[in-house]
């Protein structure tokens, strides 16, 4: 595990005008990232056919395929889900025409996939049993509330830190927080699928990054797909007083 910490440029202490409390205020913003284990997948069967029920007959055909491959790949029917079938006819560019010219049946399914290096073998078999599209692949991981929580302490911690070299230079002693709030996003990414079918400077802002990787596994097994890192990340705004 390796941690950096990036100190801002501008750096500028707040005081209260006089005849109030002297206070300084901080920010600080940490950033976790580690391995996916857990990968949701968002997959769709299409057949298009001029005859309803060879558009439907195809399509089942396809579906069960696809739900034949899962099983026989080991995803356990647990994390398997499909959704309602869409029939929708489709007319031409001919508004008089009251036959349609095409039907299209839809159906997605939904995998979880607690095996992450499964997934680009999981994705070539169902392109290759009735699946003609991946509406989304998420990347995940089922620890998010502990990486969050570290992300935010370490946030807190940088935040003091920038709070007690400030006041050190400033020839005064950091007291304590009289107010905080904090932010935490992230936990998860995919990349954007194939479906159907202003910058502003605030000078009173101080930050003070955090950035910690915990790295995952350095070999990729021979797969041409790499899963990355997920994101988690936390930001506070701490005030303190002088004393």
């Amino acid at each position: 595990m390796k941690t950096s910490l990036v100190a801002s440029l501008a750096i500028l202490a707040v005081f209260a005008s006089a005849g109030a409390d002297a206070q300084i205020s901080v920010s600080g913003s940490a950033e976790v990232k580690v391995a996916p284990d857990e990968i949701r997948i968002s997959v769709g069967v299409e057949t298009r056919d001029a005859s309803l029920e060879e558009a439907k007959r195809r399509h089942n055909e396809n579906m069960t395929s696809a739900l034949r491959f899962l099983k026989s790949s080991g995803v356990p029917d647990k994390d398997v889900q499909t959704d309602f079938i869409s029939v929708t006819p489709e007319y031409g560019n001919d508004l008089s025409r009251t036959k349609p010219v095409i039907f299209i049946v839809r159906k997605s399914i939904e995998i979880k996939l607690t095996t992450v290096t499964n997934l680009e073998p999981i994705l070539t078999g169902l392109l290759s049993n009735g699946v003609n599209y991946i509406h989304n692949v998420d990347f995940r991981t089922t620890q998010l509330r502990k990486y969050r929580d570290e992300a935010r302490a370490m946030a807190v911690r940088a935040a003091k830190e920038k709070a007690e070299a400030l006041a050190k230079e400033l020839g005064v002693e950091c007291g304590k927080p009289t107010s905080i709030n904090a932010n935490e996003w992230g936990g998860g990414w995919g990349p954007a699928g194939s479906y159907w079918g202003g910058r502003g400077y605030n000078p009173y802002a101080q930050v003070q990054n955090v950035v910690q990787n915990e790295a995952g596994p350095s070999d990729s097994g021979g797969y041409t797909m790499s899963l990355g890192q997920i994101s988690i990340s936390a930001a506070v705004n701490v005030t303190f007083s002088i004393q």
